[in-house]
């Protein structure tokens, strides 16, 4: 058997070999961490995108569907230089939220800062959700004969 002394330039591309493709494989399509959020006078989504231009987002509504996407590029200097790991996500994104029936779709506003794109989404005035507790009452209803569950259709 023979010994041989290993240095980080013997062992270290060896075992990042299958690792560099893997990185890249996975970023051809990633979906960005987000987060949706209500008020009294709005929905509200968060979504991170670092290193996003604006240029290279979309933001559609079609159906009472949002729709986010968009792409990031990556903008590293491969020459010279061989990667043992990239943890860093290139690709195309995208996200879809179904909205609640009271959104304005024509106040619908966007913005992005310090990477992350938040979509304000107001709710039409006047058509707040009202909570209301119905009570229930014993035997059935004066008045109601034949089938007690009405066909609504």
């Amino acid at each position: 058997m023979v010994e041989r002394n290993l240095t980080q330039a013997d062992w270290w591309p060896h075992i990042a070999d299958p690792l560099r493709h893997l990185g890249a494989r996975v970023a051809e399509f990633f979906s960005p961490a987000s987060e949706a959020a209500a008020t009294d006078d709005a929905y509200v989504v968060e979504v991170e995108l670092p290193g996003v231009k604006d240029d290279d987002i979309t933001i559609e509504l079609h159906d009472n569907v949002l729709t986010l996407k968009g792409e990031k590029r990556s903008s590293r200097e491969e020459k010279g230089k061989t990667y043992f790991f990239s943890e860093r996500t290139y690709g195309a994104f995208q996200r879809a939220f179904r909205l609640p029936a009271d959104v304005d779709a024509g106040r619908i506003e966007a913005h992005a800062e310090d990477g992350v794109l938040r979509v304000r989404l107001p709710k039409r005035q006047g058509e707040q959700a009202t909570k209301r507790t119905i009570p229930i009452k014993k035997g059935a209803p004066k008045g109601v004969t034949g089938d007690p569950m009405p066909n609504f259709e």
